[in-house]
Order: structure tokens, then C-alpha cells, then sequence
């Protein structure tokens, strides 16, 4: 007869153990969270509540389509009108100032007429915008609270290639996302279409739309640098604004509303090959003083034509497109120190840069496009009272007695206005003027004399 096999004997002490294991485990990892405390959180949580989602709204006109507007018009007598459509643009931001001074992105903000704030607790506050700059792509916004959370400029900490630092944002709507990485390296320039971008911080920490305007943190979570812009076709490379240099552009959109540029009065040509022969220097980067203006900074530093300018505090621009580039983001009361050659020895000058006034763009409008304005029209615009022979602005009819009403898309109604339009447009090659003379107003496009 077959014996049945003993049941197996259970060894309920060793069970005991393993549950009062499993037991403790947890209780242990919840008594020390301090061992997963790493730099980036102890950073993100002293800065985390002081970067805010910002979401502008504008409204945009859509053109109809002309077969459809065709089509319609065969049916219809009225006529088909363009269609507003409310676009909106999502961002990041950070509070400067716990009275409610928030830093962004200019391009986030860029004619909205409709910005809102998510704070960190949930709140939704309306902002309005103190002051932009475009060409340094910053703008300041303001809302209306107090005793805000927020975080300063770190300007007194030059980031380092290889340390790590963390961006936080608003990537694709995803409130306060946090990403690391390293400074892929400092003093990075970018080039456009019709713009040098200078001095950036560049960055493998992951930068998305929507992470413009946020703040890039060192592993001390100390303000760093402002987020901009992400390399089109590229993976990991991001740029950010250095803190120095966007704390600049933000005292004066707080304090004036707008960034005052300053003047030198020096006027350059690049140093070609040829030229560098004919004034018997080596070839290298550099641009050459071809005139200066009288009673200018340049002028009393005693600067003379034929100076070969081979730095800017200390950097030496690739070329004139740069050198005019750092030139133009001077401003006024800055202590600028310029590097020249003079008979082949280089020499040191410092030169503190006086206001853009109307009298200064006054100049700058005979020079690039070679007019002169003189008083109001009757019905807006300025009168022009004299056009430069040879100049661009003859080169398109232009004659005394017309009234320019606008530089591009901005008026002249006012010395002020015209001043301000020239600036604008002080990097471009063209410009479109808008002219009337007599009943008739006329678009005319000039090419601008450096």
C-alpha cells in the first residue's frame, strides 16, 4: 500500500521575519528623506514658487482667401471681411521684486492685449507690461499683489563651462517642469537674418516652448540667466540671457519704461584685406573709423579717422556686423573701453556714452538716409526741409516740402517719434518710408547708407 507523502511543514518564524521586514523598509525610507535631497531639489524648492506661467493673448486678422472671396462675391453683395481670431502665446516668467515686477521674454509678450500670470499657489492675476526691448528680448510686466515670493539677479556669479544649472518653466503648457543639464559653454553669439545675439549662455538643459522667460538656475538655485531660445534642428542646445546683462535692461524698463541708448559718434567700415594693406597693418578682425562726430564722446577721446578698433571691454567681435552689434547695445552713461590700433600699437581709450538726443538723430537721419526734418505737418507726419544729393532719399524722389509720416510701421509725428524710428531701425540695410505729398501718401523703399 502506498504511504501518502507528509504535508510540508510551514516555518511560520521565518515568515514572521520577512513581514516585519517588509514592515520596516518603508517606515526606514520614510525617517531619512534627507538621503534623496540632492543640490537640484534643495534648489528648485528655494526658487520654485517665484516662477510663474504667463499667457498673452492678441488678435490677429485672417485674410480671406481670394478664390473663395471670388467664388462668394458671385452670390453675396456684401463683401467678405477679414476674420479676427484670438491668438495666444504661453511663456514663463520670474518675480524680481516681491512688489510684483516679473522678467520675461519679449517675444512672449509681444502685442498682447491680454496677459495673465498663474502664480505658483494658484492664483491668476491680469499684468501689465512695463517695458520691452527687443533687441535684448526682455520684458518687464507688473501685477498688482505684494509680498510676492521672488528671487534677484545673480551678478556677481559668472557661470562656468561644465557646471550644472537648472531650467524651469512652462514647456507646452506643463506648469513648473524642471530639467538639468550643464553650460555647454558662456559668451555664445548667435547670427539671424538681420540680427547679431551676443553673450549667451548656452545650455544642454532641455528648453521647450514655453520655457522662454524662465530662469536658469546654478546647483546654489542663485539666478543665473533668463531662457530664450532653443538651436532650430538640434537636440540640447539652449540659450539663455546672462544675469548681468538682463539686470541692466530691466532697471531701466522699470525705472524709464524703455532701454536708453547711448551715442560714441564713431562711424565704421569693416577692415578688408585691401584696406588693411593700404594702411599698413596685418590683416585681422577689426573695423575701421571712417568718420566721427564733432563734440562726440569719440571726438574728446581723441579718436581719429583711420583708428582700426580691434575690441569692445575686452572682446574682439568676429566682425563689423558684430562690433556694430555691441555698439548699438551701449548705453547712455556706460563706460565703454575701446582697443584701437594706431601706426600698428595698440592703444586703450575709455569713453563714457552720452544720450541718444534728436540732435544726434537728427544727424543719423542725413547720414543713413539723407534727409532733415523740421516741423509738424498740418495734418501729422514731420515736413521734410532738405534732401542730400546723391542719398537714398533722392534716389526715391523724395523732395523738400513732403511730409514723412512714418519709418516702417513707426510714426514721425514728433522730433521725438522720428528719433525713435531711427533707432529701430539702426541694424537694418532698408526701410520702408511712408510719404505724403499733397492729397497723395506714397510707400517707398530705401536702402540705407551705413
Amino acid at each position: 500500500m502506498t504511504q501518502k507523502p507528509a504535508p510540508p511543514r510551514i516555518d511560520f518564524s521565518t515568515i514572521a521575519i520577512v513581514l516585519l521586514a517588509l514592515a520596516i523598509l518603508p517606515t526606514a525610507s520614510a525617517a531619512h528623506p534627507e538621503d534623496r535631497v540632492s543640490p537640484v531639489v534643495t534648489a528648485v524648492e528655494k526658487v520654485r514658487d517665484a516662477v510663474v506661467n504667463i499667457s498673452a493673448e492678441k488678435i490677429v486678422l485672417i485674410h480671406p482667401d481670394p478664390l473663395f472671396d471670388r467664388f462668394f462675391s458671385d452670390f453675396f453683395e456684401a463683401p467678405i471681411r477679414q476674420r479676427r481670431r484670438t491668438q495666444k502665446n504661453l511663456g514663463s516668467g520670474v518675480i524680481l521684486r516681491d512688489t510684483g515686477f516679473i522678467v520675461t521674454n519679449a517675444h512672449v509678450v509681444a502685442r498682447g492685449e491680454k496677459i495673465r500670470i498663474l502664480l505658483a499657489d494658484e492664483r491668476e492675476l491680469p499684468a501689465t507690461i512695463v517695458g520691452t526691448d527687443e533687441d535684448s528680448d526682455i520684458a518687464v510686466l507688473k501685477v498688482e499683489a505684494d509680498n510676492l515670493p521672488s528671487i534677484p539677479f545673480a551678478t556677481d556669479t559668472s557661470p562656468m563651462t561644465g557646471e550644472t544649472v537648472i531650467a524651469i518653466g512652462n514647456p507646452f503648457g506643463f506648469s513648473h517642469t524642471v530639467t538639468t543639464g550643464v553650460v555647454s559653454a558662456t559668451d555664445r553669439s548667435l547670427r539671424t537674418a538681420n540680427r547679431n545675439y551676443l553673450d549667451f549662455i548656452q545650455t544642454d538643459a532641455s528648453i521647450n516652448p514655453g520655457n522662454s522667460g524662465g530662469p536658469l538656475l546654478n546647483i546654489r538655485g542663485e539666478l543665473i540667466g533668463i531662457n530664450t531660445a532653443i538651436y532650430g534642428g538640434a537636440q540640447n542646445i539652449g540659450f539663455a540671457i546672462p544675469a548681468n546683462r538682463a539686470q541692466r535692461i530691466v532697471e531701466q524698463l522699470i525705472n524709464f519704461g524703455e532701454v536708453r541708448r547711448g551715442h560714441l559718434g564713431l562711424h565704421l567700415q569693416d577692415l578688408t584685406p585691401a584696406l588693411a594693406d593700404a594702411l599698413e597693418i596685418p590683416h585681422q578682425r577689426g573695423v575701421v573709423v571712417h568718420s566721427i562726430d564733432l563734440e562726440s564722446p569719440a571726438a574728446n577721446a581723441s579718436i581719429v579717422r583711420g583708428d582700426v578698433l580691434i575690441a569692445i571691454d575686452g572682446k574682439t567681435p568676429r566682425d563689423g556686423a558684430e562690433f556694430a552689434e555691441r555698439l548699438a547695445r551701449i548705453h547712455q552713461e556706460e563706460i565703454v573701453s575701446l582697443t584701437i590700433l594706431r601706426d600698428g600699437q595698440p592703444i586703450e581709450v575709455e569713453l563714457q556714452a552720452t544720450p541718444m538726443t534728436d540732435k544726434v538723430m537728427q544727424r543719423t537721419g542725413w547720414r543713413r538716409i539723407g534727409l532733415r526734418t523740421d516741423r509738424p505737418g498740418a495734418r501729422g507726419g514731420l515736413r521734410i526741409s532738405r534732401v542730400r544729393e546723391r542719398s537714398p532719399a533722392t534716389g526715391v524722389g523724395i523732395r523738400p516740402g513732403d511730409i514723412l509720416l512714418a519709418i516702417e510701421s513707426f510714426p514721425t509725428d514728433d522730433s521725438a517719434e522720428f528719433s525713435k524710428a531711427l533707432l529701430k531701425i539702426r541694424r537694418n540695410a532698408s526701410a520702408r518710408l511712408t510719404v505724403r505729398r499733397g492729397r497723395s501718401v506714397y510707400q517707398l523703399g530705401v536702402r540705407l547708407e551705413k
